[in-house]
């Protein structure tokens, strides 16, 4: 469980030993921003608290580590691109509200692929963030520096978020606990957007409880964000004992890694052994899904980057001589290749044209997938498959070769297209010594079941 303050162990502690471990692990270029004045001072006022006599929050003193695509007041705001540079909110995000209601204390904003758009965080303004286990290697992304925050036990926990598997890859590659929660489960408000359909807020952590303790804190409806539900986390309850867990067929190929094959079968061994039930599934809309998320997730991403024009916030480009010049100039410089792939596929695909022919398909399939799940649930409890076809791959390896590294989430998208959780499980390493993992899937708001049953992998 994480460490909180109390009168043995002060909230100014902890938070200097999270800022003095940011020093050391300085070389894995994690941080985007250091909130060393405002964390101390808040741990100030915690403590003070605590020696009165007064109530604290659940998380009291507990340093975390915030994406840099979450709003608020500290430092800038710029989800890792240059556009955003200079851009402090004026507003602090729900999700990051609740945190700090319950008394914790943010120490940095972490690395990430510029607008989470990319698998490595090597798409980012600040450069790439390395691999807890080998400095040579990607973190994953988006939110490759959160993950790594973690791993190396900087901070007790980080937020995420996860539009097609950006939290549960990294944390896969690091060795972490990652959940991608029910769509919908925590407020989206304050939070820079890439798909509005897909988006999710999440979390990295170190052990289930952690995950569970940070569900009941952030999840619940949210009038600022009207894709909320209501808060049914707290009112979930576990699964019987004896669950049966479905195995996805198509998964099981020569196009995943061996390792991770064998750590699957490793799994599936001890939970037979503790009386679960292994079901083979067949979910051949599956095959559609990579596909169809790289047809409307880039359609919203342009929708969502169209607001970033140099003139109301953000970096400006100099030298334009009209308002056309001025957005033509600020987009270029401002935004990274990736962005800019995704907005002119995305205008593509919306365009009069070829919406019926690709846009409109996409909307199908997904629908398809979304029942392939739904019949899935019928047969089994919950799914255990790989995240991701490989362990960490090397830094540069894929980073010009953009469907390669699109296939790299070929097994998580699909969760995010259909609404349904996942949460990302530690299950080993490899022969190298780079981490493995796994994840469970459950049916939609099985969130608190899924971090319950995790324990049973553990």
């Amino acid at each position: 469980m994480m460490k909180t303050a109390n009168k043995t162990v002060t909230a100014t502690r902890l938070v200097k030993d999270a800022l003095a471990k940011v020093k050391h692990f300085e070389d894995y270029n994690i941080f985007t921003f250091i909130n060393e004045e405002g964390a101390l001072k808040k741990a100030a006022e915690i403590d003070a608290k605590i020696a009165r006599g007064e109530k604290v929050g659940r998380l009291a003193g507990v340093p975390y580590a915030l994406k840099d695509n979450f709003l608020s007041p500290e430092g800038e705001t710029t989800a890792s691109a240059h556009i955003l540079e200079g851009f402090s909110s004026p507003v602090t995000a729900t999700a990051v509200a609740k945190l700090e209601a319950e008394g914790a204390i943010m120490i940095g904003r972490t690395n990430m692929d510029a607008f989470a758009h990319g698998s490595s965080t090597e798409n980012s303004y600040f450069g790439p963030t390395r691999n807890a286990f080998d400095k040579e290697r990607v973190a994953g992304g988006s939110s490759g520096g959160s993950a790594v925050a973690v791993a190396l036990d900087i901070v007790e926990f980080a937020t995420g978020t996860d539009t097609g598997g950006s939290i549960r890859q990294p944390a896969s590659f690091n060795g972490v606990y990652g959940l991608k929660p029910t769509y919908g489960t925590i407020s989206r408000y304050g939070v820079v957007a890439m798909a509005s359909s897909t988006d999710c807020i999440g979390f990295f952590t170190k052990t289930p409880d952690d995950m569970n303790l940070l569900m009941e804190i952030t999840a619940g409806q949210d009038p600022k964000d009207m894709t909320t539900l209501p808060d049914y986390y707290k009112e979930s309850t576990p699964k019987e004992s004896s669950l049966r867990i479905g195995i996805i067929k198509d998964f099981d190929n020569e196009s995943v890694d061996i390792e991770i094959r064998k750590a699957l079968k490793k799994k599936c061994e001890e939970l037979k052994a503790k009386g679960h039930e292994i079901v083979e599934l067949e979910m051949p809309a599956l095959k559609y899904a990579l596909a169809a998320y790289y047809i409307i997730v880039p359609a919203e991403i342009a929708s969502n980057l169209s607001r970033y024009d140099g003139i109301r916030y953000g970096f400006r480009a100099g030298d334009s001589q009209d308002l056309n010049a001025l957005y033509k100039n600020t987009r270029s410089e401002g935004f990274m290749p990736e962005n800019k792939r995704r907005i002119m596929i995305g205008n593509f695909v919306l365009s009069s044209g070829f919406y019926d022919a690709y846009f409109l398909k996409a909307a199908k399939a997904r629908t398809l997938i979304v029942k392939e799940y739904a019949d899935a649930f019928s047969k089994c409890d919950f799914i255990l498959t790989p995240v991701s076809p490989n362990p960490a791959f090397k830094l540069g390896e894929k980073v010009g070769d953009p469907v390669a590294m699109y296939l790299e989430d070929m097994m998580s998208v699909s969760l995010n297209l259909a609404g349904v959780p996942g949460l990302a499980i530690p299950a080993g390493k490899t022969k190298d010594g780079l981490a493995l993992g796994l994840q469970l899937v459950g049916p939609r708001r099985s969130d608190k079941a899924l971090i319950e049953f995790s324990k049973e992998l553990i």
